[in-house]
């Protein structure tokens, strides 16, 4: 019954008609730890984490509890113009005090696409307060996601997200090359390829003219776009060439940040850059309730706050700072930091993501990439040529199939299978995604006709 009221009456995102009329969905029905359990009892190894989110696990106690006292005590708050509420607050300084450098001021929203816009729109209006209002345009890269509001998934740039049933910005939103190492054109070191996607970074800020670019948003990992780790250097030139230009620098930390590669923010801590603002969202509540934040610098603030009785910043949700997801937030930092999951991240992550590249001798396998909790499993045809299977094989969710049948759910996008599993797992369980994912690789590959190794 259940399942046949969801196929009956649920939209669900990024629904393939074809196949949802033939098979419908899985349903969950509740969680512990690092697993869940579907509607037959069936019980799963969650390698996805929800969607990149569940960082601390299923079930717990803490933030149930702080979710049920907030909600008793205040369930809901207008922050609007000059109203807030404690736990708003709270979260606001936390995040200051974790965020890097002087990014010190918070804008709270409920998603990863809500941040986006946020941030964009802060640009704008940054610059706009500056005396810059004809610097409106805004550069992203190829193989990018920002969300899917009309604004978030126009900045970004993914194969699966364009269908020309919809429609797009485009007249202010510029998409430059990916830094795939993985894919790099032929002839290029990686050094070299740093320096062609900087050189084209240029190239396109001289065509449009530097004092018409507002921002350059960029994911410190690229993650639905294939955990596309880039070049050693790129994001330090990137960050140079923004400042140099006056442009601001928009760092998407939705997958990336709290702990999901072992760090608060990766910005800084992996990558050496200081941005002028990051997103997040995901692992900001663990997906226990649905909260973003947008993190501005001092420098920005100190313009848009400046004296002027006509500047009002025209933006906003009514779920901004809602108190009951703010304190939720605050318990899941408090969770974070009391049972040492960044520390956990790094230790298992590196553990994990050493194992996971054991399945690079695979046939099917071109390359195992990613950084710790965040990690990505690419198929080819051809190792050398890295030339892509077909995509009527479908082969990412073949190999997905047999891992749910074996009791792990993974991602599948496209040619590549996505890893993001919630922070608390442990060695043991480490192993255990690798080695059904490795086994489920080798059974599809022997129902190919490929060679099992």
């Amino acid at each position: 019954q259940l399942w046949q009221l969801d196929h009956d009456h649920f939209l669900h995102p990024w629904t393939h008609h074809d196949s949802f009329g033939k098979n419908g969905s899985l349903i969950m029905v509740e969680g512990s730890g690092a697993y869940i359990v579907d509607s037959n009892g069936k019980r799963y190894l969650d390698g996805i984490g929800g969607l990149w989110c569940v960082n601390v696990g299923y079930g717990r106690q803490e933030l149930i509890d702080a979710m049920t006292d907030q909600a008793r005590r205040l369930s809901f708050s207008n922050t609007f113009v000059d109203m807030t509420n404690v736990p708003a607050t709270r979260l606001a300084a936390k995040l200051a005090e974790l965020a890097p450098g002087s990014l010190e001021h918070v804008m709270f929203s409920t998603s990863g696409s809500s941040a986006i816009d946020t941030a964009v729109r802060l640009a704008h209006y940054y610059h706009s307060r500056r005396g810059e209002k004809q610097r409106r345009h805004v550069i992203s890269r190829r193989n990018s996601y920002h969300g899917s509001t009309f604004l978030g998934i126009s900045v970004g740039l993914r194969d699966g997200d364009r269908t020309p049933h919809f429609q797009y910005l485009s007249d202010f939103i510029h998409h430059l090359s990916a830094p795939y190492p993985y894919r790099r054109p032929a002839g290029l070191s990686e050094s070299q390829f740093t320096d062609y996607l900087a050189d084209e970074f240029e190239a396109k800020i001289a065509e449009l003219g530097a004092g018409n670019i507002a921002a350059f948003v960029a994911e410190p990992i690229q993650g639905s776009g294939g955990v596309v780790v880039p070049p050693p250097g790129y994001l330090q030139r990137m960050r140079e060439i923004t400042r140099r230009h006056g442009i601001l620098f928009i760092a998407d930390e939705v997958v990336t940040a709290f702990g999901r590669i072992g760090h608060w923010f990766a910005s800084q801590s992996e990558f050496g850059i200081e941005p002028d603002i990051i997103n997040c969202a995901k692992g900001l509540t663990s997906g226990y309730l649905p909260l973003a934040a947008t993190i501005y610098s001092a420098a920005i603030h100190e313009v848009i706050g400046a004296p002027d009785p006509d500047a009002w910043f025209a933006h906003g949700f009514t779920y901004c700072g809602h108190p009951v997801c703010c304190a939720v937030a605050l318990a899941n930092i408090e969770l974070i930091e009391r049972d040492q999951l960044l520390d956990n991240a790094r230790k298992v992550g590196d553990h994990f993501e050493a194992r996971l590249k054991e399945l690079e001798s695979l046939p099917l396998v071109g390359q195992v990439r990613g950084k710790r909790m965040m990690m990505c499993v690419e198929y080819v045809a051809d190792k050398a040529s890295k030339a892509q299977l077909p995509d009527s094989l479908n082969i990412s969710k073949r190999i997905s199939d047999v891992c749910e049948a074996n009791g792990l759910l993974v991602r599948p996008v496209g040619h590549l299978d996505i890893l993001s599993p919630p922070l608390i797992i442990t060695i043991a369980e480490a192993d255990f995604i690798v080695d059904t994912l490795g086994n489920a690789i080798e059974e599809v590959s022997r129902g190919l006709g490929a060679p099992a190794r």
